[in-house]
């Protein structure tokens, strides 16, 4: 399992366009999605945990590995990430 910590990640949209992106990448990966802790999980089929990264990053958001131990870092600046929410 790889695990990511999406802190602009602030509604069902944004759940949506993640799963999205990366059922794109790997169209295998089992996806879970926590949006209240802004967990993304995948137990990928067939990508690596860098290139499931790239994919939440080219949907317009910021993973942080749960791995590399950088969970809890936010990200300055932002308000509503897809503008669905405010």
């Amino acid at each position: 399992m790889i695990a990511f910590e999406v802190n602009d990640m602030t509604c069902g949209h944004c759940v949506s366009t993640i799963t999205k992106a990366l059922k794109a990448t790997d169209k295998d990966a089992k996806v879970q999605i926590d949006l209240a802790t802004h967990r993304v999980q995948v137990e990928p089929a067939s990508a690596d945990a860098e290139e499931l990264a790239e994919a939440i990053k080219d949907a317009g958001y910021t993973p942080v590995s749960v791995e590399a131990g950088l969970s809890g870092a936010a990200v300055p600046g932002r308000g509503s990430c897809c503008g669905h929410c405010k």
